[in-house]
């Protein structure tokens, strides 16, 4: 495990965490400002609360602007400290105001989502949407802390946590075949939500230390994000907006399916991720008629090379390959096979 990321209750970890910095500024949304924050304010000092409003569709420049305008309002210099409080679009677009705030200045993220605990708030990757186009404009940086407490759960709706929990399935899949097996002989209710987190983290610290700048092995923790990042930014200003998990199912379902017609995997295993899956999160009603939007968004994943889609598919359970080649005719055959289910 990275030595800066603590799986354990909050205050257990924050002592002197910030007696280094001459300013500090928690940044929440409403959410977290309402049911997180109080957990973390006895344990700062003097500090400067930053709102911004929640969602997806709020993780643009505009509200980077907000945030750093309240930071230079408030003169923050570049001994000061930005603490994220909030899931994955906090941690994110505050990771990145930070890491450009006066060329950088320290941040902690302090992850209160599923999602952000098990995935988006590990290895450094930070960044904000442009368009429709899910965090297009970003930066590598890694926080000084990143303080995991399994208590925030409490604070989440059902929806918000299985959207989390499409991570843990995507890093056993790709990662851990033995942990695969145990997971789907438990629903969502029946999970031990302490020894997800350290699994799920430990396995995105292995990889991501393996290859910090996504070079290579790094592109595996994508499975299911070519086709699922596509279907996201294809909903995300309809009224039948999906959540990132949500969407990242859908694509885990169409990759495998690309996967079994590529010959990597068998039948029978996509067979068992679509019906756990299936099990779990509702069927989306795709049209054939999106069909074409969701493909012309897959052209502008960040994998791509050349103008070559490129995929993260299962090489095996457990196991998985990257920069496969797939073209817009199989994407739509697998799309097909998704709506059909």
């Amino acid at each position: 495990m990275q030595s800066n990321v603590h799986i354990q209750p909050l205050a257990d970890v924050w002592q002197n965490a910030t007696q280094v910095y001459s300013q500090i500024a928690v940044l929440v949304d409403e959410n977290t400002k309402k049911y997180c924050y109080p957990f973390l304010q006895p344990l700062l000092k003097a500090h400067t609360l930053i709102e911004v409003r929640s969602g997806e569709e709020n993780k643009n420049l505009e509200t980077c602007t907000q945030i750093w305008k309240q930071l230079t309002d408030s003169q923050f210099d570049r001994k000061s400290l930005l603490i994220n409080l909030g899931g994955g679009v906090i941690g994110d677009m505050g990771g990145f105001c930070a890491a450009t705030y006066k060329r950088g200045i320290d941040f902690i993220q302090v992850p209160t989502t599923l999602l952000s605990q098990v995935d988006a708030s590990v290895g450094g990757k930070l960044g904000i949407d442009f368009g429709i186009f899910k965090n297009h404009i970003g930066v590598f940086q890694e926080p000084q802390k990143v303080c995991i407490d399994a208590t925030f759960l409490q604070t989440l709706p059902y929806r918000e946590l299985r959207s989390g929990f499409a991570e843990v399935i995507k890093h056993c899949l790709i990662a851990d075949g033995q942990a695969w097996k145990m997971l789907i002989t438990k629903d969502l209710a029946s999970q031990n939500w302490q020894e997800i987190i350290t699994h799920s983290v430990a396995i995105k610290n292995k990889v991501v230390e393996a290859d910090p700048r996504e070079k290579g092995l790094r592109k595996i923790l994508n499975f299911g994000h070519t086709i699922g990042h596509a279907v996201e930014s294809f909903f995300l200003y309809t009224e039948n907006r999906l959540l990132h998990g949500e969407a990242i199912v859908i694509g885990m379902i169409c990759e495998a399916w690309l996967a079994v017609e590529k010959g990597f995997i068998q039948k029978a295993e996509l067979l068992d991720i679509q019906d756990y899956i299936l099990c779990i999160y509702d069927k989306i009603s795709i049209k054939e008629s999106d069909f074409e939007a969701i493909i012309s968004n897959t052209s502008q994943d960040k994998k791509n090379e050349q103008g070559i889609i490129l995929c993260s598919l299962l090489a095996a359970i457990g196991n998985a390959n990257y920069d496969i080649p797939v073209n817009k005719a199989e994407i739509s055959a697998s799309l097909h096979y998704y709506a059909k289910l």
